[in-house]
């Protein structure tokens, strides 16, 4: 086991982005990451990393470890994802879900009353403060089978009747499907009016017509599966938002957390990078440490260069958030395709560097390797980063 001393949250290069309360939380995030993450063993299956994950939430909760989610402190939820992925990835999912799937709730709130009245207002209060508590499990279901990266071909539906909306589609890899207690749900209100016909509506676990179809496991530990809406019928007061604006809170919500996805591959670029240069160092071969060998040393130097530098892309686009800035989309995309790509790299060169025990489950850097790769997709792939930090260049240089 690699020393946290090293790579984890040190908060040296990016002390001009911190305040000293990020200091401290870092120093007690650190703290707590010693005594308890580090010490989580891996879930066998996926019904293991299901309870685990619901453990672990109500773990965080009542530690307080949420609370950044509603403090407006994007730097400090930053810090706590950085932390947790260094510890295990699968926690990190979990700080990421209560985050995303609130994040529209909180942001409908923030732009003042709806026409739904008192109700919506309250229903949205309740679940947020049960996911920051670690009592709920929050989800955020916006993909479907056909629409990815293209949100705006979304197929699920829900339509006015009443009093009340009526949802029929499907979702599939929802990260906590079968497993939340309510979800963050976008259907089409207007097919004909593509993303800016699209609704967010909040629909609790339990609501008839709501079913979970089936997990969908993948090779890290990680709760995912679909969900299918049959003639589910929820209030209308649980929509969130104004009827056409999901789309906007949706992007809203993924502008302001990419940067934190990019803060979970530093965590996990980290880790990686603690574990090669422990192996390296204690290692011998040709009766010298690996550590003395110039090309270990050469992929040594490249995994620090390309964390510092995702780590400096993290905490930037962060400080602009919390300095006031109302879109931070450039930064965020930045940031999130940077840290991400580099991440895998930084993993990758690690399990070449520890060798054989590097492929093997019980290892570290083995865990890394199933768990990195999907955050190059989640959230936006990288390619999509890079057309949004095109667009914006192209835009700017044009207007």
């Amino acid at each position: 086991m690699a020393s946290v001393s090293g790579a984890s949250l040190d908060t040296r290069p990016v002390r001009a982005f911190l305040d000293e309360a990020h200091l401290a939380l870092a120093v007690r995030l650190r703290d707590y990451l010693l005594r308890h993450l580090l010490e989580l063993g891996d879930p066998v299956d996926d019904a293991s990393a299901r309870a685990q994950a619901r453990s672990v939430a109500e773990t965080l909760g009542k530690g307080g470890w949420l609370s950044s989610i509603l403090d407006n402190d994007l730097r400090a939820l930053c810090l706590l994802r950085e932390a947790v992925a260094y510890g295990s990835p699968l926690i990190d999912a979990v700080v990421a879900l209560q985050a995303l799937g609130t994040a529209p709730l909180i942001a409908a709130d923030a732009t003042g009353p709806q026409d739904e009245g008192d109700a919506g207002h309250a229903l949205r209060r309740h679940r947020i403060d049960r996911a920051v508590a670690g009592e709920a499990i929050a989800a955020f279901a916006m993909t479907e089978e056909r629409a990815g990266s293209d949100v705006a071909a979304m197929t699920t539906r829900a339509r006015r009747d009443g009093d009340d909306y009526v949802i029929d589609g499907a979702k599939t890899l929802i990260s906590n499907a079968g497993l939340a207690d309510f979800y963050t749900v976008f259907a089409s209100t207007d097919a004909s009016k593509g993303s800016r016909g699209i609704s967010c509506f909040l629909v609790p676990a339990d609501t008839s017509g709501l079913r979970f179809v089936r997990a969908q496991v993948m090779s890290a530990p990680h709760p995912l599966g679909e969900i299918a809406f049959d003639r589910c019928r929820v209030p209308a007061h649980h929509r969130v938002g104004e009827e056409g604006g999901g789309f906007k809170l949706g992007m809203a919500a993924l502008d302001r957390l990419r940067p934190t996805v990019a803060a979970a591959a530093c965590g996990m670029g980290a880790r990686a990078l603690d574990e090669a240069i422990a192996h390296a160092t204690q290692r011998h071969q040709f009766n010298e440490p690996l550590a003395e060998f110039q090309l270990i040393k050469q992929k040594l130097a490249r995994m620090a260069m390309d964390l510092t530098a995702s780590r400096l892309l993290v905490y930037r686009a962060a400080w602009e958030k919390d300095g006031g800035a109302d879109r931070i989309t450039m930064e965020a995309a930045m940031a999130k395709s940077f840290a991400t790509e580099s991440a895998q790299r930084i993993v990758d060169d690690a399990v070449q560097i520890v060798g054989g025990r590097g492929v093997l489950m019980d290892h570290p850097v083995d865990r890394l390797y199933r768990s990195v790769r999907a955050l190059r997709i989640y959230e936006g792939t990288t390619e999509i980063q890079h057309l949004i930090v095109a667009g914006i260049l192209i835009k700017d240089a044009t207007s």
